[in-house]
């Protein structure tokens, strides 16, 4: 695929086989998505072809989520099967008809016959019940798609992706604005899932849990590999240290190659794919790993003094928004050492709070009170006003910021250069960057601003996986205290040692308590529906 003189892949040749799903991985702006719409047939690639079986069905996960507003939830599902739903209109149009002629009837026998062939009697059913599982109730499918939350919608889109099992499933970036529940009820599906699915996703987590194999699409090229992302990533640097050791004699070498398969197919996934991923583990050669060329951006939070005994309490916070209160009589306390994961099904709900927390919005009523000793650095989930229109270059920007002795280009080059920003690119104006050159900048900001406690609304999003890699790390390694939003659950999981949900009938607070446990005790509680 070739784009004027820009390359993104040649010579790509791969075989996506049923029963596997294979997780497209690559750095921001390799070609992931345009991938997919290839396979898609939304864009012709500049040489070769696409091909499936014959009467196989490709199905994906649509991004525009307004294209079906005027359409009812149920009939938005249907749609995903555009077949099925398209003999299903042809019928009523038939059997509507004053005059329905002979003609009319043998066409209507033939529609019914391959509607039958299709299941289309138990459509409707299948797709009520896909929803269900999805967490939209049965009374809320005659609704008009204009009229759900955002959060909704996402959920009915994936769920037309999803409805009548296509042959090859296409999801790019499927665990978007989902919850954390919807998210773990996917991973379920897709391991079972018997048919073809590729994915993309910057979830780590959910890269482990489903795929099969990995698509890397580096060096203009995409090519496979067997097993999950850890297996990837983690033979990508021993390819990279074998390589490093080229004097190393290939027998020592294979010996360590074997060891570190052996001990990943130890820990092959529960699916039922499981047994034939090991397998394929096991014949793993030398040739057949190879380093990526991925490069990760330099990380550290350095606070300029250690907290205090007091840092946060928030009391009895209320707010209002377009006449929906989303926070009622709110109260917590974060304290020193304290790295607080903020969870909610309502994104909207967890970033309010956050607002208010960082005193960027003023509560209905209630306090927010910071320990003397505290020195905050908010990041907020937009960072779109905060760039505005300025025609600042990166270098300007982050210099106004910086003190008096990292304000020299000398300084503020090289911290740049570690956030992947190298050469003239530090003087690219702010106001043109992507979304993820926003966040590497912001985050900047963050660093020099030497703060003993980081507030983060959801700052993996928009980053490519190497960028979330080393903030994850960053956070982890943070003496200071971070309230954070996400719905990376590896970021959570491995960052957070305090968990506070936010739902309608007010806090869940769970101290001294990883991500994982929550999750678990939530679903052995069986609470979850009666929090919302």
């Amino acid at each position: 695929m070739v784009f004027g003189d820009h390359k993104l892949y040649e010579d790509v040749n791969l075989k996506f086989t049923p029963e596997n799903c294979y997780g497209i991985i690559g750095a921001n702006g390799a070609g992931k998505s345009t991938f997919l719409k290839i396979l898609e047939g939304k864009l012709a690639p500049t040489t070769g072809q696409v091909s499936m079986g014959p009467n196989e069905r490709m199905s994906s996960l649509k991004q525009d989520h307004y294209a079906f507003d005027d359409q009812t939830v149920i009939n938005t599902v249907l749609q995903g099967h555009e077949r099925l739903y398209a003999i299903m209109a042809e019928k009523d149009a038939l059997y509507a008809k004053a005059d329905f002629s002979e003609a009319d009837g043998i066409k209507a026998a033939e529609l019914e016959s391959e509607f039958a062939e299709m299941d289309g009697w138990s459509a409707e059913s299948d797709a009520s019940q896909l929803l269900q599982s999805l967490g939209i109730p049965e009374s809320a499918h005659e609704s008009l798609m204009k009229d759900l939350p955002e959060r909704d919608k996402i959920k009915v889109l994936l769920a037309q992706a999803l409805f009548g099992k296509p042959d090859v499933l296409l999801l790019d970036e499927p665990t978007n604005g989902l919850d954390p529940m919807t998210i773990k009820w996917l991973e379920d599906f897709l391991a079972d899932y018997e048919n073809t699915v590729l994915v993309v996703s910057h979830d780590r987590h959910f890269l482990n849990a489903v795929c099969t194999h990995i698509c890397d699409v580096d060096f203009g090229a995409i090519e496979l590999f067997v097993g999950n992302y850890d297996f990837w990533i983690q033979s990508s640097q021993l390819a990279q240290q074998l390589r490093s050791q080229a004097n190393a004699k290939k027998e020592e070498q294979i010996k360590q190659l074997q060891e570190f398969v052996a001990r990943f197919s130890a820990n092959a996934s529960k699916s039922k794919q499981a047994t034939s991923r090991k397998k394929q583990l096991e014949k793993i050669t030398l040739d057949d790993i190879k380093p990526s060329s991925r490069k990760y951006p330099f990380i550290k939070f350095t606070p300029e003094r250690e907290l205090g005994k007091d840092l946060l309490r928030v009391d009895n916070v209320s707010k209002t928004v377009d006449g929906k209160k989303l926070l009622d009589n709110v109260s917590f306390t974060v304290t020193p050492g304290d790295k607080t994961a903020l969870i909610s099904r309502s994104d909207v709900t967890t970033s309010l709070l956050m607002q208010i927390i960082a005193g960027e919005v003023k509560p209905d009523t209630g306090t927010v009170t910071w320990g003397v000793t505290t020195n905050p650095a908010y990041m907020p989930k937009d960072l779109t006003p905060i760039f505005g229109d300025s025609d600042l270059s990166i270098l300007e920007w982050l210099r106004q910021f910086a003190s008096k002795e990292e304000s020299d280009n000398t300084f503020l080059r090289g911290f740049l250069g570690q956030m992947l920003f190298s050469g003239d690119e530090v003087l690219k104006p702010v106001n043109v960057l992507s979304g993820g050159e926003k966040v590497r900048s912001y985050l900047s900001k963050l660093m020099l601003s030497k703060a003993n406690v980081l507030q983060l609304d959801d700052p993996t999003n928009h980053l490519d996986l190497e960028s979330i890699t080393s903030l994850n790390d960053a956070l982890i390694g943070f003496p200071g205290s971070i309230i954070f939003t996400s719905h990376d659950h590896q970021f959570i999981q491995t960052i957070a040692n305090h968990i506070i949900e936010v739902g309608p009938k007010g806090i869940v607070d769970r101290a001294d308590m990883d991500y994982d446990g929550f999750l678990a005790h939530e679903v052995a509680q069986n609470q979850v529906a009666e929090i919302y």
